[in-house]
């Protein structure tokens, strides 16, 4: 479903992915796990088209996209939610998810899919006339994974969802991850919980220094050596 073939992306004179190749298939989560500055939001955000590759290619649903406008790539159905929320403190729950459809033509369909949020986030319906800036922490990160399901994702990328969050509200947060692909989207989640990551994804990447060094079936990993050593601890 998505593709990354030989890519790679500078800063300027500094390069932050150095020819990384990976693969998320339709019906899968899958994790990309690494330490700050591994390459992991470059990696999102050139899925995005936020930023161009110098080379290689980028594909999703079989299109190139490696040269694709940002809102053309959401148009296809690709969503990315960034790490730190950044939702709009000052528009009410309601106003914030219904920005998540600002380029859905058909008003209904968004109308039914802020429903769908509000089914599977009960707690964003108790407060959707609250300000999103009023919200905690948690609240916050489900009211984010909310307007990126408004667009109407074949994909969600999520960046980061459990930054900052109490271990149980991380627990939460992963299980809404979880129930989104049950409910039949695909995920990309960039993590550094890899411990929580790993519990409810299918396969998973560990990146460093803007390449693929690990990959392979979450459950593996958690047995990895590899893994346990450098992310997971005893």
């Amino acid at each position: 479903m998505l593709e990354f073939d030989s890519v790679e992306v500078f800063y300027g004179k500094v390069q932050a992915l150095r020819g990384i190749s990976l693969s998320v298939e339709e019906g899968e989560i899958v994790a990309l796990l690494g330490n700050n500055g591994a390459g992991k939001t470059t990696t999102l955000s050139t899925a995005s088209a936020l930023v161009k590759s110098h080379s290689g290619k980028v594909r999703f649903n079989g299109a190139d996209i490696t040269k694709a406008q940002p809102w053309t790539v959401v148009g296809a159905g690709l969503i990315h939610v960034p790490e730190g929320r950044r939702i709009f403190s000052t528009l009410t729950v309601l106003e914030n998810l219904q920005l998540g459809g600002y380029l859905v033509k058909d008003r209904t369909a968004v109308a039914k899919r802020i429903e769908r949020v509000f089914e599977l986030l009960p707690l964003l319906a108790e407060r959707r006339a609250q300000q999103g800036g009023t919200l905690s922490g948690g609240e916050q990160q489900m009211l984010a994974i909310g307007r990126g399901l408004v667009a109407g994702p074949k994909m969600l990328m999520l960046d980061e969802p459990s930054m900052g969050l109490a271990p149980l509200i991380v627990a939460q947060v992963m299980q809404v991850i979880s129930s989104i692909r049950d409910q039949g989207t695909t995920v990309l989640l960039v993590e550094q919980n890899a411990r929580a990551a790993l519990k409810v994804t299918d396969r998973a990447y560990v990146i460093d220094g803007g390449v693929t060094t690990v990959a392979g079936r979450a459950v593996d990993l958690l047995a990895d050596p590899r893994i346990i050593d450098a992310y997971l601890g005893a």
